[in-house]
């Protein structure tokens, strides 16, 4: 696991979210670990990680993150 830090956003084209989504829900009603990788960084989500919905409004646009977080080991 890498320790240094990083904030990193990349867009996806649709059907690579659409993917991602769907191992995630089946990550979430198996129990399982959920790996993923962004921007070319292998990342492995633990069972213990928790899920938050974050909806953001300014004057000019909205976003909504779904976010899983969990303590680094």
């Amino acid at each position: 696991m890498k320790s240094e830090n990083r904030d990193t956003e990349k867009a996806y084209p649709l059907p690579e979210v659409i993917a991602k989504l769907r191992r995630l829900a089946d990550s979430l009603e198996t129990g399982s670990r959920f790996e993923i990788e962004i921007a070319g960084e292998r990342i492995s989500v633990p069972v213990r990680a928790t899920y938050t919905v974050e909806h953001e409004r300014g004057a000019d646009e909205e976003e909504i993150e779904f976010q899983i977080k969990w303590l680094a080991k």
